[in-house]
């Protein structure tokens, strides 16, 4: 989206003419205003994002794309377990769940997803099952015609991802490597935005004398060798930077630190996330389960056999069919999730768990004892930004609009993967061949920010160290920058000293 790369050198006419005494730095003229000023800051700073930055979008983008096609790959892979034949009737939804515990009787039943459809099945997820992750559940499998199990898989996360899906999910988001590995995609959010909008304002830039949409947004067939790569290169950034930044933005929202600010500002101006309150009041607080949902009223305990009520209730529950019931009452609609209560004094929680569009987002409390909805949560009440950070979530993971939109993440993972080797072919075409000497191309001269004038300077350093500051990884990473830039120019300076003493 430039029409620089950040590997390539810079060409007479394109940069300010570099000092002959230090070819690393810009000589000291009068100072320029507006874009003129800021194109070769704007350069710099995507030469180091090249350098530094490339390989880990280039990394992002292609486990990205594997990740698009995962929803379709494991409607395949897993179809024995997600589907079954259509049939008359559907058995109580705890006997299908005492089918599940009988085929699984360790660990604890953490929520029931009812089938959402004909011909799907029943989900009961399992917590605390040896040989399973904290941070996974075992789901089985169960018909719910006939109560057959029809398997057992880990899953992981609110969608109810399966081994395939979580494993490419991983493998996007922290390369397998844990919480360090996370690391990398949130250097790679946090960078995409720059990147995609120096691009863009350079490439804009370089057409301005041309008004015609046609310059910005359509490749040159006429140009040769390297301005073919270029012309390329900028008109698909031109077509997806506008999802390049939905990209960022939404990666952003999740990620460990950045995430952590964006969250703390939501909260802030009153826009968290609702949820309901869980707590039963007055006399029937007593019913509630102990023991970390061991049981589950109309359900069997972790030892596969039914129960009349949880561990240490004083009073027979109403039961999961009851519960899921009065849910329906307050017109939650499939799919959902029902949660068991966590200790005494805790209601159920039946929330509706449809990340497409339409969203289904909507929850409910439900008294164990008495059946009786003690609180709601409705989607359409969220404030805004809760909206719009679910709805960017799910957009970025390919949930909004199903297949769709898993293609448009695949093109948008597709055109960034073709920008970058775009930019490096630019740079290989442009190499020093004299020789047949390889070496990188210089960089944009040392020195940008010197002719950028104080009233526009001032405010720049400003917004950085904010921009910085809420996105601790941009900022870190651009002080590196700053450090192995001033670095380097301290050892061309040692080196220029005793050859000119000579």
């Amino acid at each position: 989206m430039t029409t620089e790369h950040p590997l390539a050198s810079s060409t007479a006419g394109e940069t300010p003419a570099p000092d002959p005494a230090d070819p690393g730095e810009q000589p000291a003229t009068a100072r320029r205003a507006g874009w003129a000023a800021l194109r070769p800051l704007v350069l710099r700073l995507h030469f180091y994002a090249g350098v530094l930055i490339a390989p880990f979008l280039l990394v992002s983008a292609v486990t990205g794309l594997l990740y698009a096609g995962s929803f379709q790959a494991e409607k395949l892979v897993y179809a024995h377990e997600l589907t079954v034949p259509v049939g008359t009737r559907e058995l109580p939804l705890s006997r299908q769940v005492a089918e599940a515990r009988e085929a699984h009787p360790q660990g604890r039943i953490a929520a029931v997803r009812p089938a959402p459809q004909p011909g799907a099945t029943t989900r009961v997820l399992l917590s605390d099952v040896p040989g399973v992750p904290d941070d996974h559940q075992l789901s089985v499998f169960v018909d719910p015609y006939t109560g057959e199990v029809r398997g057992a898989l880990e899953t992981y996360g609110a969608t109810g991802a399966l081994p395939l899906r979580t494993w490419l999910d991983d493998l996007h988001r922290d390369l397998h490597l844990g919480e360090n590995g996370r690391l990398y995609s949130e250097l790679s959010a946090s960078w995409l935005w720059v990147v995609a909008g120096g691009g863009l304002a350079l490439w804009i830039g370089r057409k301005r004398t041309n008004r015609r949409l046609r310059a910005l947004a359509l490749p040159d067939r006429a140009a040769t060798g390297r301005r073919r790569s270029m012309s390329w290169h900028g008109a698909v950034g031109t077509w997806v930077a506008a999802g390049l930044f939905f990209l960022s933005a939404t990666g952003l929202t999740w990620s460990t630190y950045a995430g952590a600010n964006i969250d703390e500002f939501r909260r802030s101006l009153g826009q968290a996330t609702p949820t309901v309150s869980t707590e039963v009041a007055g006399e029937h607080a007593h019913h509630g389960a102990s023991g970390g949902m061991a049981g589950m009223p109309g359900m069997p305990g972790t030892d596969g056999k039914q129960r009349g009520k949880p561990d240490g209730a004083t009073a027979a529950h109403v039961g999961v069919d009851e519960v899921l019931k009065a849910a329906r009452a307050k017109g939650l609609s499939d799919p959902v999730e029902i949660v068991p209560p966590a200790d005494q004094g805790s209601a159920y929680v039946v929330k509706q768990v449809q990340r497409s569009w339409p969203e289904k987002q909507d929850a409910v409390a439900v008294d164990p004892a008495t059946g009786q909805v003690t609180d709601v949560s409705r989607f359409a009440d969220y404030p805004v930004l809760a909206k719009l950070t679910r709805y960017g979530i799910d957009l970025h993971t390919g949930t909004l609009f199903g297949l769709p939109n898993q293609a448009a993440l695949a093109a948008l993972a597709l055109a960034l993967i073709f920008l970058i080797l775009w930019g490096y072919r630019m740079w290989w075409q442009r190499r020093p061949t004299r020789d047949r000497a390889l070496a990188f191309g210089r960089p944009v001269p040392r020195g940008a920010w010197r002719q950028i004038p104080l009233p526009l300077l001032l405010p720049l350093v400003l917004v950085a160290g904010a921009v910085g500051w809420a996105v601790p990884l941009l900022g870190v990473s651009l002080v590196v920058f700053l450090a192995v830039d001033i670095t380097l120019g301290q050892v061309a300076r040692r080196r220029r000293v005793p050859s000119s003493a000579k």
